[in-house]
């Protein structure tokens, strides 16, 4: 793991008037730059060949529009760890924003031990999002007291309606998914799963079982601040899905007909943002602080910046009560957020995940404390 020490090192050598916003060029990274733009930082695209316009042309800056002011153009993205790569970033005193691409195309063992750049918020827990991480989500759950779904140990326990989450076989990054609510409805859903290649023995190893609760879905965008020691809602939403969205849309006998020849994908296509009635926010709000407490003992220094909670709320008695299903510890992929109304509550308007990462840099700077807000 690359040490605080040397993040400091680096910033040492940084000109802290002339700070740039370095982005992956995927998931969230117009959303990260449009709010550096907005706070007067430079912003820096690390891009792959072939998914480059975006940033490269149709968003590029120029003439008071756009929000990328330069790209570096790579073959894959894993190649940003390469030293010339990283040392052209610190040439321009980049501070990093990792997001869930950012995660999955370089990998954690890179992040982790060669990324030699500033990174804005905890590089160590970053891997805990991973299911199969020693302290990972469930433990930090499990260990914070916030309620998640029943999780079983083998096929053999399942004793009702679960949601059963393994690595796709093409994809790895991304889970398939199936339910089965038997032991032996586990095991012919899994062997049809396995003839059609959609994911592997090794796959299915590290799948995990999870009673599948049912009610309304949330996701609770956090932002938490190290600088003024409070947690903030940034927003609420909910995700799209494909193809899920489209066979949720047809009544219950064309569903039937159509998973006779369609496989159920639960991918995000987009994010819709909305807002929970007020009564639920204290609940909201003493999840997230639950989670910082935790964060902070397992993996000092904790949760710097954003996070999110992916929850379903469950009806009571004796009211409405939130089941955390996944959870983001990055800048999340909904930049939806800003049209939700919490964070107008504390600031007068509303903001970005974005804009709120930027104004901690800022004001981190402001400060002279850059350094704790980086790992």
């Amino acid at each position: 793991m690359i040490a605080r020490e040397e993040i400091r090192g680096i910033l040492a050598d940084y000109h802290k008037d002339e700070i740039t916003i370095g982005v992956l060029g995927s998931h969230s990274a117009l959303d990260i730059c449009r709010g550096a733009k907005d706070l007067g930082f430079r912003t820096l695209v690390v891009c792959q060949k072939g998914r480059e316009k975006t940033y490269d042309r149709y968003y590029r800056a120029g003439d008071s529009r756009g929000v990328v002011d330069q790209t570096i153009i790579l073959d894959r993205f894993s190649d940003i760890t390469e030293e010339r790569v990283q040392k052209q970033m610190r040439a321009n005193n980049v501070i990093f924003i990792p997001h869930r691409s950012f995660e999955v195309y370089v990998g954690f063992d890179r992040i982790e031990d060669e990324f030699l750049l500033p990174l804005f918020g905890s590089r160590g827990m970053l891997r805990a999002e991973e299911r199969d991480a020693e302290k990972n989500q469930y433990y930090l759950m499990e260990k914070g007291g916030i309620p998640y779904p029943r999780v079983y140990k083998s096929p053999e326990e399942i004793d009702r309606l679960v949601l059963v989450k393994a690595p796709e076989a093409q994809r790895t990054y991304e889970r398939a998914f199936f339910f089965a609510s038997s032991p032996e409805e586990f095991y012919t859903r899994s062997d049809q799963m396995l003839r059609e290649g959609r994911i592997t023995a090794e796959g299915l190893k590290k799948a995990v079982i999870e009673e599948f609760v049912i009610g309304a879905q949330f996701n609770f965008n956090y932002f938490y601040s190290l600088l003024d020691a409070r947690l903030e809602l940034l927003g609420v939403d909910t995700r799209r899905q494909t193809n899920l969205d489209g066979i949720l849309r047809l009544p219950a006998s064309q569903q039937l007909e159509a998973l006779k020849y369609l496989e159920v994908k639960a991918i995000e296509a987009g994010h819709i943002a909305c807002t929970v009635k007020e009564s639920l926010l204290e609940q909201i709000f003493e999840l997230g602080e639950k989670f910082v407490r935790v964060a902070r003992e397992v993996y000092p220094p904790g949760i710097i910046g954003p996070f999110a909670l992916q929850s379903t709320f469950i009806p009571g008695p004796p009211e409405e009560r939130a089941v955390v299903f996944d959870i983001s510890l990055r800048v999340q992929g909904s930049p939806g957020t800003c049209f939700t109304p919490y964070p107008g509550y504390l600031y007068g308007e509303s903001l970005s995940i974005g804009k709120r990462v930027a104004l901690e840099i800022r004001k981190a700077i402001q400060q002279n404390r850059l350094e704790e807000t980086v790992t």
